[in-house]
């Protein structure tokens, strides 16, 4: 076993630290050195967290940094899109509303148990003291369709659904005001996009769709939060430069006809000069190369990753 890679990211262990950042007038960036990060909006009269963290303990420490810069109450939480490691936590907020698009609440209604039980397989270490997650699912009590305004006082928040990319339902907070937007997982910065639910054709556009917004300051998904329209940019111009790294390697060995190891080989040997040092990198490239294929070949839409697909996965390309 010791030549062996341990199957995802069970062997990352360590501890990272945490900085609570803000961003404009009324947004927050709760960012932890490539681990998932938290949004915070904190309006006239309420507060909006986006992306809970994956369990109420983890939750906890973001409501305490809240708790440092304001006393009003936490009236929205959105899901940016269903991964267990992103909503798992809402409980701890006792929010008035869940909020979602309505295709992220169908991907929970098809996938969300099996996608749960993945995602704690993967990562032990995002889901500390998982036993406070209660029973079930986090579900979504409000849902739109393309584009819903919440106005905390005098301030508009829009909550945005641009195009598909690290899942159908991707959804962007976004403060026309302050020119802030919260992404979720479409986009990433030294940090490698997870993209073993994704569609490789729709994320770059739904990356220029972003772009057009001209977001003075951007919370991703992991990594630093950035700010200035020229960290934005080039937060924008590395995440579609790896999906469409992948994308062409992918694509290329499968029209060729090459099996899924061996494109698999041949495109970690391709990105990982250019990319490796990412966190997570080696993590998120056999799901990224194997969803990849997928919609190369015969797959338009995401299979669904089970517990047991993960390790058959892992074992094929890696063992």
């Amino acid at each position: 076993m010791s030549t062996e890679k341990h199957f995802a990211s069970q062997a990352d262990l360590a501890e990272k630290t945490v900085s609570f950042t803000q961003l404009s007038e009324h947004a927050w960036a709760y960012t932890a050195e490539g681990d998932p990060n938290t949004g915070i909006v904190i309006g006239d009269d309420a507060v909006l967290v986006a992306d809970t963290q994956a369990t109420p303990a983890m939750a906890a420490d973001v409501i305490r940094r809240i708790r440092e810069v304001t006393d009003k109450p936490i009236r929205y939480v959105v899901l940016t899109h269903y991964h267990a490691v992103r909503v798992l936590g809402a409980s701890a907020y006792q929010p008035q509303q869940i909020l979602a698009s309505q295709d992220t609440y169908d991907l929970i209604v098809e996938r969300g148990e099996a996608d749960k039980a993945s995602e704690i397989g993967r990562f032990p270490r995002l889901f500390r003291d998982v036993e406070s997650v209660p029973p079930g699912l986090t579900w979504p009590t409000l849902t739109f369709t393309g584009k819903m305004t919440l106005w905390l006082g005098q301030l508009e928040v829009q909550l945005l659904q641009l195009g598909r990319g690290h899942t159908k339902g991707d959804t962007v907070v976004w403060l026309p005001q302050e020119r802030t937007l919260l992404s979720g997982d479409l986009v990433e910065f030294d940090a490698t996009p997870y993209a073993g639910d994704a569609y490789f054709q729709d994320w770059p556009k739904t990356l220029d769709n972003i772009a057009a917004l001209q977001p003075r300051a951007l919370v991703p998904g992991r990594g630093p939060a950035l700010k200035g329209e020229a960290e934005v940019a080039r937060g924008l111009e590395v995440t579609r430069a790896f999906i469409s790294d992948v994308w062409t390697h992918v694509k290329a060995g499968a029209d060729a006809g090459k099996d899924l190891k061996t494109v698999y080989r041949e495109t970690y040997a391709a990105l990982q000069p250019r990319y490796g040092h990412w966190v997570i990198f080696d993590h998120c490239m056999p799901f990224d190369v194997t969803r990849c294929y997928d919609e190369a070949t015969a797959h338009r839409d995401p299979r669904i990753w089970t517990a047991e697909r993960d390790r058959q996965m892992w074992a094929t390309l890696e063992g």
